[in-house]
């Protein structure tokens, strides 16, 4: 079996079936990484919204922990439920202080002085040609009562709403009308009347409205403990996943290697040679190959020794594409530039500067090379 070119595997003039096998693995590979990069920036997404709404650090991060290990929390799912049925509780608890509050209302209604206040003021009929521009929004009886029998979604929310249009009713009333006029006088007490029984109800609302606050609130921090635990775990996953991607390379390399022929001397030699005219950016690259598989290897180290007949047949093929590929992309890159004759002084400064981590390099290289020669007289 041989390697065209380094990297399809041909018997004869016929290409091997099996490299249409590692084309698949290797396509599948990059789909399963094309997906777990989404994963990893939606987590990373997820976190960095997390910090924006917790302004002071960690702080926040700590308290989520701390509840964590102080009660189990549902799953995203079960949360959405129960604020679902949280909801529908409140809501009914609402509208029990809107019966509640519709009975103060018909007490008022039905006073003796309440006429005037019981439709929206005729204004044409009476001619108040300025009431418009001294009242911002009218308010009557028979509007807050149909607001607060609308089905449609229109109507009133909470109590609250309807006690500060009651209040407008009355206030409207005072600020057109005279203070000696009767008409002043009549919303004047009903207004004193109405608050004296609003005082009544008033415990109820604020106690409601501290209850939903304190669910809201504790809902809130259930749903946060919910999503951190839910990208969590995708987190988990995905470094089980990555862990598996690796292998999947690792062994994928060496069923390659296996199945490649084994470099020659010459190819070795050729190989030490074509390294020396590497950048010194690819160079420190190529040694980075080398340390991937051999781990006392200094790729970094002020002086190296790099043994080429040292090096695994997998890491010499390794070698051998990256050089091979960088030499093109140099030579391509020195072709639209004219040669480098075009190059400004800051480049070609740029250039001499790098010039001597090259040398190290190539004097390591050739070191070994002399050593082993020395040896084989010997």
């Amino acid at each position: 079996m041989d390697v065209a070119d380094g990297r399809n595997f041909v018997v004869g003039d016929t290409v091997h079936t099996e490299v249409d096998g590692f084309r698949h693995q290797v396509d599948e590979i990059f789909l399963k990484v094309d997906r777990l990069e989404q994963n990893v920036n939606e987590i990373e997404q997820f976190y960095l919204t997390l910090k924006k709404k917790q302004p002071n650090g960690n702080k926040g991060s700590s308290i989520v922990k701390d509840k964590d290990k102080e009660r189990h929390v549902p799953s995203i799912k079960k949360q959405q439920q129960e604020a679902a049925r949280r909801e529908a509780a409140a809501t009914k608890r609402m509208q029990e202080l809107m019966r509640q509050f519709g009975t103060i209302l018909r007490q008022i209604s039905q006073h003796k002085w309440a006429w005037p206040f019981m439709q929206p003021v005729d204004v044409e009929g009476l001619g108040l040609h300025d009431y418009y521009e001294v009242i911002d929004k009218p308010m009557d009886f028979s509007t807050i009562k149909n607001q607060m029998e609308a089905k449609d979604g229109t109507g009133y929310k909470n109590v609250r709403e309807i006690c500060s249009d009651v209040r407008l009713v009355f206030k409207n009333a005072m600020k057109y009308n005279d203070e000696r006029s009767d008409v002043h006088v009549m919303a004047k007490t009903l207004l004193a009347k109405f608050e004296e029984k609003w005082l009544q109800l008033l415990p109820k609302v604020t106690e409601e409205e501290k209850r939903r606050e304190d669910e809201e609130a504790e809902a809130l921090l259930d749903m946060q403990l919910a999503q951190e635990a839910a990208q969590a775990k995708m987190a988990r996953d995905i470094s089980n996943e990555i862990y598996e991607v690796d292998m999947q390379l690792e062994e994928l390399r060496e069923l390659v290697v296996q199945n490649c022929r084994k470099i020659s001397t010459e190819e070795k030699r050729k190989l030490g040679a074509a390294l020396t005219k590497l950048s010194p950016e690819d160079i420190s690259k190529a040694l980075e190959i080398v340390a991937e598989n051999n781990p006392s290897f200094q790729a970094t180290a002020e002086e190296v020794d790099l043994d080429i007949d040292a090096q695994s047949e997998s890491t010499l093929w390794r070698l051998k594409f990256f050089v091979k590929d960088a030499l093109e992309v140099h030579a391509k890159s020195s072709a639209s530039t004219g040669g480098g004759n075009n190059q400004n002084h800051t480049n070609s400064n740029n250039i001499n500067s790098n010039n001597k981590r090259k040398k190290e390099i190539c004097d390591a290289i050739a070191r070994t090379a002399k050593k082993k020669s020395k040896k084989a007289s010997t």
